[in-house]
């Protein structure tokens, strides 16, 4: 009696459940792997994940198939009803007091229910975390600015997403500073901004999610360029969404680069890259 949402253009196909391949010593979450086309994939019970009860794998079942930061993954569900287009301002975030592991991103309203939009992140990184570590020679590519004062903004409406960037940006002594939607980040930027700080010489860069609530990473891209106080900043867009489409964004709202998640040698050296140059 309850829906959920997830964003729409991280969602592959939508398919009736197919025969599942069962692996020994799974992750209690994975129901199976189903092959597809040439592709195996794991197949995640979503219900189970979000402690919503579990899921029946069988034909009257669907499974979504999505990609998240550069892997494929299939989301096993009672059913689809139906694809809604709606503007970011009017997807909100959680309640404050829904706690941090709610598996919730966002909330917005349809047809006067609540929908409740899944942090599909948070429920992969329980299955597979993902790897903060990055590698020697990105540290040692780090020594060369050693005693800079490195400080970037980090956007993203989901935690998990928020704590690996910091996570592995922390290892080359960048300082993060964190705004959970594009909303927060400009808010944050412009209290800077009116205090007389020169903004872009405090923040080497700021670091973007694309899809957030209230604010999505584009329309926050675009408010910088408008602002003369912010209009400076070097804006990086990192989206769990990959290809041109994405690369169409980042061309439209004026952003200086696009990366995909997650990898933390891309985005550590995309960050020292920038702050080289910047110093």
């Amino acid at each position: 009696t309850q829906r959920f949402g997830i964003n729409v253009f991280k969602v592959k196909e939508i398919i009736p459940c197919p025969s599942l391949s069962q692996l020994p010593d799974a992750h209690p979450y994975v129901c199976g792997v189903a092959h597809l086309r040439g592709q195996t994939i794991p197949v995640l019970d979503l219900a189970r994940a979000i402690g919503m009860g579990r899921g029946k794998p069988g034909p009257e079942s669907l499974v979504i198939v999505t990609e998240f930061s550069r892997s494929t993954h299939g989301l096993l569900v009672s059913q689809v009803e139906k694809i809604i287009n709606m503007s970011w301002d009017k997807v909100m975030p959680p309640p404050a007091g829904s706690g941090r592991t709610s598996y919730l991103t966002a909330i917005t309203q349809v047809d006067n229910e609540l929908i409740e939009v899944i942090d599909v992140e948070m429920v992969l990184d329980e299955v597979t975390p993902a790897d903060t570590q990055v590698s020697d020679e990105t540290l040692d590519k780090s020594s060369a600015l050693a005693g800079r004062s490195i400080e970037v903004l980090v956007v993203d409406d989901s935690s998990v997403a928020r704590n690996q960037i910091k996570q592995a940006l922390e290892q080359v002594g960048v300082t993060c500073h964190m705004a959970k939607d594009g909303k927060d980040a400009l808010e944050f930027l412009q209290t800077f901004a009116n205090e007389g700080i020169p903004i872009s010489q405090r923040f080497q860069l700021i670091i973007s999610d694309i899809e957030m609530p209230e604010m999505d990473g584009a329309t926050l891209c675009r408010e910088i360029r408008r602002d003369e106080s912010l209009k400076e900043l070097y804006v990086l867009l990192h989206s769990s969404l990959s290809g041109n489409f994405n690369r169409d964004v980042v061309a439209d709202a004026g952003a200086n680069e696009f990366l995909p998640k997650y990898n933390p040698d891309d985005l550590a050296q995309a960050v020292l890259e920038r702050a080289g140059t910047a110093n």
